[in-house]
């Protein structure tokens, strides 16, 4: 029987975030200064920005008991294509 170690598999999801979520923080911030240039409402790009920061400290990995689990806890919305 093979076990795996959650807290592991859990780091090693929260890196895969990481790696999905920077190019769209990049993206959001080039976003940003341009609104900050034409006055725009910024408020919907902050957000959009925290809730990809909040990603890897999502409650569903922590939760996560079975790699199944941490592999659904992926937010396909947020991030894109799941890496699995």
């Amino acid at each position: 029987m093979i076990n795996i170690n959650m807290d592991k598999a859990r780091d090693i999801h929260r890196d895969k975030i990481r790696q999905a979520r920077n190019p769209k923080l990049a993206a959001k911030d080039v976003e940003f200064q341009r609104a900050l240039e034409t006055g725009a409402d910024t408020s919907a790009i902050v957000a959009a920005k925290q809730a990809l920061r909040d990603a890897p400290a999502s409650a569903a990995i922590e939760a996560a008991t079975t790699p199944d689990e941490l592999k659904a806890s992926w937010n396909a919305e947020l991030l894109g294509d799941s890496p699995y």
